[in-house]
């Protein structure tokens, strides 16, 4: 093998890494094909509750999941090992004179390592979301058709919680509709307060520059007060004739 000062060893590092690249492009490609296929299929098969429905931990997808994910994490590490002797090699005092064509060229490397790297645990993150869910969804779908093949009482009690959930729910929706309308009410509400007081303000303010105005202002409250007073005096004096009236 070539020493870790020569030119030759560093191609072979480049060689090998570019090599592990294309292997992880492809299977990078058929793992993210897989996990398509899989939340795919299991939604072909959402309808269909029976027990014959094979267990998702055991179906070959399943299988091919792991299998892939296994001999992904050993290309990225024997990626990473390579990018590593590569930077070793840039390290080395015969290669000082180029130390800058190859930063960049391991520069590369390494983001590709990390961009694959990214890929594989964001796939592999959502397909174990997509299995999890799946899981729980069957499992309650699997103990609602189980309650539902028992007796004609079960299945009455459970028409029953059905129209008394969904009962709920649109209690629940009405209440909200009601609570949205008070408060669009309330800042309906707070929004003229705020209107009517800045009015009596410039109002307020207009008197006070304009004496003629407050005056005209003044007089007609007292005339108000008047009439008001004039008012209840005769309806008072009305109330007492009509009381004396059928006393009498």
């Amino acid at each position: 093998m070539a020493g870790i000062g020569s030119s030759t060893y560093w191609e072979d590092l480049r060689k090998q890494a570019r090599q592990l690249e294309n292997e992880l492009d492809l299977k990078l490609v058929s793992f993210s094909k897989l996990c398509t296929s899989y939340s795919s299929s299991r939604d072909g098969r959402r309808g269909d509750t029976s027990d014959t429905t094979p267990l998702l931990n055991n179906s070959t997808q399943d299988r091919m999941f792991d299998t892939m994910s296994v001999e992904i994490e050993q290309l990225l590490a024997k990626l990473t090992a390579v990018n590593d002797k590569m930077a070793e090699y840039t390290n080395a005092p015969g290669a000082a004179a180029l130390n800058a064509a190859l930063m960049h060229t391991l520069q590369r490397h390494r983001d590709i390592l990390q961009d694959y790297t990214h890929e594989f645990h964001k796939t592999k993150g959502n397909f174990l979301a997509i299995r999890e869910r799946e899981d729980l969804l069957g499992s309650v779908r699997k103990d609602i058709e189980t309650y539902k093949s028992g007796s004609g009482v079960n299945n009455r009690r459970t028409e029953l919680f059905l129209k008394e959930h969904e009962h709920l729910r649109n209690s629940d929706r009405l209440m909200d509709d009601t609570i949205s309308i008070a408060m669009a009410t309330k800042e309906n509400i707070t929004f003229q307060r705020g209107m009517l007081k800045s009015i009596q303000s410039k109002v307020n303010t207009l008197a006070n520059r304009f004496p003629a105005i407050n005056n005209l202002i003044q007089r007609i409250n007292l005339r108000k007060r008047r009439d008001s007073l004039i008012l209840g005096a005769v309806i008072g004096v009305c109330t007492i004739l009509l009381l004396l009236y059928a006393f009498h």
